[in-house]
């Protein structure tokens, strides 16, 4: 069975390509593109960050309070501009229905 590391590496590709997609269909709200992009930049973010805790602190990421928490804005970060790009396109469509 391959390791969880390599699953989480191959899990990217399928990502990327929900990216490429996307951003090749010009229907994703512009806001909400960018937070689906900033998932990304969370990806790029922990990663580094389990190594430092694992050889600073000899622990998961996870267990390293103030290093997951930065780690995890990112993702929360990525969920609201997600969501503030999908609201404003609501509202935008609302708009031009009356």
């Amino acid at each position: 069975m391959p390791s969880k590391e390599t699953l989480f590496a191959l899990s990217l590709f399928p990502y990327l390509g929900f990216l490429w997609f996307l951003t090749r269909s010009g229907k994703m709200p512009r806001l909400a593109l960018i937070g689906f992009y900033m998932t990304l930049v969370f990806v790029a973010v922990t990663i580094p960050a389990g190594i430092y805790a694992q050889v600073a602190y000899g622990e998961q990421l996870a267990n390293v309070d103030w290093l997951h928490g930065s780690a995890e804005f990112f993702l929360t970060l990525s969920n609201i501009l997600i969501v503030l790009g999908f609201r404003e396109a609501i509202i935008q469509h609302k708009r031009s229905s009356f």
